[in-house]
């Protein structure tokens, strides 16, 4: 039984709001299963004793990863075009 159905793209699409044919729906299902498939065949993979990854490239980190204070609300909400009550709104897309 798959996971992936064209229910589960339609629902995807529908919140990305995008518009797909009956045939890119079953392909996009068809594709993400096999996506989703392959990550799978990872799980059986024996990584005992192999060091988690640090870098993607040679070369040490360019700065240390520490937190740091965080925009302030106020100035993250001024190039809003509507926000409202502190934060930003935007339009609903459920139904």
């Amino acid at each position: 039984m798959p996971r992936i159905t064209e229910d589960t793209v339609d629902s995807v699409a529908r919140l990305a709001r995008l518009s797909l044919s009956g045939d890119e729906r079953a392909r996009f299902a068809r594709e993400l299963e096999a996506i989703l498939a392959w990550a799978d065949s990872l799980q059986a993979l024996d990584t005992e004793g192999v060091a988690p990854l640090r870098l993607t490239a040679p070369g040490e980190p360019l700065r240390e990863d520490a937190p740091h204070a965080g925009l302030p609300r106020e100035r993250a909400l001024e190039p809003a075009p509507d926000p409202a009550e502190g934060m930003f709104r935007v339009p609903r897309i459920l139904p």
